[in-house]
């Protein structure tokens, strides 16, 4: 396996771990931590009996969920990068495929778009190598 096709298939695995990270702290920690709970900065709701615990300022997703997702990002960046540089992307594409990963769900569908473009472009690459058909 070549070197470029390596830093495609890392960037389309931290592309949906980003994704899936995001989507967890926009929809689950977030809420968790600002809306539910009688200690949360906009309580809305209280916390369930018993799971007090999970919800408000204290709240343990954000350690589950947000830590974890600050650094998975970070690498997704690094990998974004690293295919850009290795794929001769221009710089609004690079910067594009970079801020999708901050917008929930809107990184799977660039990641979707950029895998095809990709392999459009492999295969007509591929395709302008192989030798003309002597007839």
């Amino acid at each position: 396996m070549d070197k470029s096709r390596v830093s495609l298939v890392l960037y389309r695995v931290l592309a949906y771990v980003t994704g899936v990270f995001l989507l967890g702290l926009t929809f689950v920690a977030m809420p968790a931590k600002y809306l539910v709970g009688e200690t949360a900065r906009f309580s809305l709701v209280s916390a369930p009996a018993g799971l007090e615990h999970w919800f408000g300022p204290e709240s343990p997703l954000m350690l589950f969920i947000a830590m974890p997702h600050g650094y998975i990002y970070m690498v997704y960046v690094l990998v974004v990068l690293w295919v850009a540089l290795d794929r001769r992307w221009s710089a609004p594409k690079t910067l594009g495929v970079v801020l999708a990963g901050t917008i929930p769900i809107l990184g799977f569908v660039v990641e979707h778009k950029v895998v095809e473009a990709e392999k459009a472009r492999e295969s007509g690459a591929a395709a302008a190598q192989e030798p003309a058909a002597a007839g």
